[in-house]
């Protein structure tokens, strides 16, 4: 009953920037947190950033300094503004929502958008 839209990814120099935006649609009343994802070829899914109905954040070492997550609740959209951008960063960026229901987890995921970091 959540869909999730990813968009903004494609591909740039390194140094570049991007932003990526997340719309949830369905019955998002009720998502706490949003986040993104993302997973290189032939590697395992990691987490990039993360925010909370509140505004609190979490990032992963390997993004912290370069990359901004922020989130407009009354649109239920997350955005990731991506700076200083590096060929490891290539992946696709998933994002994600959790919502909780009775002491229930549910996770939904967007389709994903693929971010291309050239030398």
């Amino acid at each position: 009953q959540v869909q999730l839209v990813e968009s903004g990814g494609g591909l740039v120099q390194a140094g570049g920037s991007l932003r990526l935006s997340c719309a949830a649609s369905g019955r998002a009343v009720s998502i706490s947190t949003m986040g993104w994802y993302r997973q290189a070829p032939g590697k395992q899914r990691e987490l990039v950033a993360t925010i909370t109905s509140g505004g609190s954040t979490t990032y992963a070492d390997s993004v912290q300094g370069r990359f901004t997550i922020s989130r407009d609740n009354p649109k239920n959209t997350v955005y990731l503004q991506m700076n200083t951008l590096k060929p490891e960063d290539t992946a696709v960026y998933y994002c994600n929502a959790l919502r909780t229901v009775i002491g229930i987890e549910y996770w939904y995921w967007g389709q994903g958008t693929q971010v291309t970091v050239s030398s």
